[in-house]
């Protein structure tokens, strides 16, 4: 085994992220029968790994995310995804615990999806790579905390399809998590969530420059049906209050309607820029792989269809965390997983917290949010026997 880089896919070029490569000799073995080999992961670290290797926390991204949890991303110049949460003195401090965050497998950050070069053809692997799930992206990262030598990881934590990783951590791997903290997530996709995904799945393939998946081959990009993907998507992250006190009816730099399909509307422009913005980080097949992953999720079919046996006499103790106006993850989902592990005998806190900014708040500066990790964390600390500089008591 050996940390190379891989040849980068097309929405990462211009650099090189912390990889490590598993050669053929390792290959990851998919839910749906395919083989990934070599796979490549890529992955950041923030903070410093204790002595006793006791203080590892692995962070779990949302759908279209990466391991840039914190700091600057080098692709897009902005700040992490979690900044809000990531760093000396904040929730996930730093200075007292070692982070790990790495891309899912079938992203387009690094880590081996269907722009990485398939070793059989020498071209793309598109839409010839394995449909993967949750659980092949949990199984990926198990081979990286492996790699990195960390046997039991102090806490999985993580929001919407992130949050679907630290479920399927605790139920794959409940002897390596000492805690976890599902946020704004669910134990299984809905209907809803389906369907939503399938119309941006659509959106890019109804695309003339998705040409089947091959676009990278012949030099086009499906930006377009990708934009329209992500507008769509976007819309749910979001909740009706949030919209009505940003956007409104307001008017983009004008007076009076144009009686046109131009962005008349701030609401109209603000979507457009989304979605033109994201077609500059994201692969088109990456997304349809992923979204894809999140439809096939659903935690209890595992186990018999009862999700309290996915949690049996497990050690790991749980803080599971919603927002009243998310309606993409909305908190009968989160009080349903709380059910669940109550029945598995389990130790769970569970907090719904005040928010009108929708599945999003997450991802945002929410004081309660913050609050509720700090004090979860710490409590799991001192029963883990972790000092406030991340030494072991």
């Amino acid at each position: 085994m050996s940390v190379v880089s891989e040849a980068r896919p097309a929405c990462s070029e211009g650099f090189t992220p912390k990889t490590v490569v598993f050669q053929p000799d390792r290959p990851l073995l998919t839910d749906g029968g395919g083989r990934i080999a070599p796979l490549a992961v890529a992955y950041e670290t923030y903070g410093a790994l204790n002595a006793a290797r006791s203080n590892a926390i692995l962070l779990c991204h949302a759908l279209t995310g990466d391991q840039y949890a914190a700091g600057v991303n080098p692709v897009t110049g902005k700040t992490g995804w979690w900044e809000a949460m990531v760093g000396p003195g904040k929730p996930f401090d730093t200075n007292r615990y070692f982070l790990i965050c790495s891309n899912v497998v079938g992203g387009c950050m690094g880590t081996t999806g269907p722009a990485s070069i398939n070793p059989t053809t020498g071209k793309p692997y598109g839409v010839d790579f394995p449909v993967v799930t949750i659980r092949d992206m949990v199984r990926a990262q198990a081979m990286l905390i492996d790699h990195l030598g960390v046997e039991t990881l102090f806490c999985v934590a993580g929001g919407s399809m992130g949050g679907m990783q630290v479920l399927q951590w605790a139920a794959s791997y409940p002897e390596r998590v000492f805690s976890a903290m599902p946020i704004a997530t669910a134990a299984k996709h809905s209907a809803q969530n389906i369907a939503f995904h399938e119309v941006g799945r659509q959106a890019v393939m109804a695309d003339p420059d998705w040409r089947s998946g091959r676009y990278q081959e012949q030099g086009v990009r499906p930006e377009k049906g990708l934009a329209v993907a992500r507008m769509s998507a976007h819309i749910t992250y979001l909740s009706e209050a949030a919209l009505q006190r940003k956007f409104g009816r307001k008017l983009q730099d004008r007076s009076a309607p144009t009686f046109s399909f131009d962005a008349d509307f701030q609401v109209e422009n603000y979507l457009r820029y989304q979605g033109l913005a994201f077609v500059e980080r994201f692969d088109a097949n990456s997304y349809l792989f992923v979204t894809r992953a999140c439809d096939y999720f659903d935690l209890a079919a595992d186990y018999g269809g009862s999700l309290a046996m996915a949690f049996k006499d497990t050690k790991t103790r749980f803080c599971v965390v919603s927002f009243t106006s998310d309606w993409l993850y909305p908190t009968s989902d989160s009080r349903a997983i709380v059910h669940a592990l109550n029945a598995g005998g389990a130790s769970v806190s569970f907090v719904e917290i005040e928010s009108d900014k929708g599945h999003d708040a997450f991802l945002l500066h929410e004081p309660m949010f913050i609050a509720t990790t700090r004090g979860f964390l710490d409590s799991a600390a001192d029963a883990r026997g972790l000092a406030p500089d991340g030494t072991s008591k």
